[in-house]
């Protein structure tokens, strides 16, 4: 099946102007001071932010078993706040505000030491910028990230100005040489990350259980790992409050095969290894995944 996700046509909300004040604010006043600024701005989005009030709700009614309070919509927008302002001080190299568990750091350095490339699939959980320690804190190989620029793009290119000489760099979905510069940077051996619990536009998907219900997740993540051959290592950045971070890498597969007989059923089989993967990790820090939108939606409508 074939989707136009919901996500896409949300546009980002805020200026240009008032997210360089706050970047700077947050920079001025350190973490502790900028996380302070936070508690305003989430009751204020809380309050007017309709469609992401009712895509939480929907959401921690599933991962947490009961209906949501107003107590745990706010964490829910706090803790994605809380992300998004950390991305600031991880662009400008302020790595000492943060305590970092890492765990299976060993195992992606020995997949990394062949020299065959790998692909890092993460999720909207946690914080995905978090690979900026994997990359500026002895990493022997770049890292790329290959994601879909439009929808945050006034965000992304506020938090580039604070360092353009980011040791990670961007592949952009959706442009007729993506593909190529993919398979380039694997070639190189290189890592090249992506989230991959979102359908694009013009992508395929396949219903998969979770939480409770069938959600789409596209094939595309695992189309382009069997297409490109290459390892897959999944990646989680938990938020544990304070300035704690708790990094997973966990591996999925040495080489997706797809064969033409039964490639449906094995694409199926990959996409729902992958869910049940975020589900665990969903169960465990409900207040994680940032998926703004009605993500059960999946009539080609949508």
């Amino acid at each position: 099946m074939i989707v136009r996700p919901l996500w896409i046509d949300q546009a980002e909300r805020g200026s240009r102007l008032l997210m360089q004040l706050m970047v700077y604010l947050a920079l001025l006043l350190g973490r502790a001071g900028g996380r302070a600024l936070l508690y305003p701005i989430c009751a204020y989005f809380l309050v007017f932010s309709r469609r992401a009030r009712l895509a939480s709700t929907s959401y921690l009614s599933r991962v947490l078993d009961r209906r949501p309070g107003v107590r745990d919509m706010f964490r829910h927008y706090l803790c994605f706040a809380t992300t998004i302002l950390d991305r600031a001080y991880l662009m400008a190299k302020r790595f000492g505000y943060f305590d970092c568990h890492v765990d299976g750091a060993d195992m992606l350095l020995a997949v990394v030491a062949r020299r065959e490339g790998c692909l890092l699939f993460g999720a909207h959980l946690g914080s995905f910028e978090m690979l900026r320690v994997l990359a500026a804190t002895g990493c022997p190989v770049p890292v790329q990230i290959l994601m879909y620029e439009q929808n945050a793009g006034k965000l992304n290119s506020v938090l580039r100005n604070l360092n353009p000489k980011s040791s990670m760099q961007v592949i952009a979905l959706g442009r007729p040489q993506t593909m190529l510069l993919v398979a380039e940077a694997l070639a190189r051996g290189e890592i090249v990350a992506l989230l991959a619990d979102r359908v694009v536009t013009g992508d395929r998907f396949q219903l998969c259980p979770f939480l409770g219900t069938l959600a789409p997740f596209p094939e595309g993540p695992m189309v382009l790992a069997a297409a490109l051959r290459a390892p897959v290592v999944l990646f989680s950045a938990i938020y544990r409050g304070g300035r704690r971070y708790d990094i997973r890498f966990e591996p999925f597969a040495e080489r997706i095969i797809l064969p033409r007989t039964g490639r449906a059923e094995a694409l199926r089989t990959e996409c729902a290894r992958y869910a049940g993967w975020l589900q665990s990790h969903c169960r465990d820090a409900p207040y994680n995944w940032f998926n703004f939108y009605d993500f059960w939606k999946h009539d080609k409508s949508c």
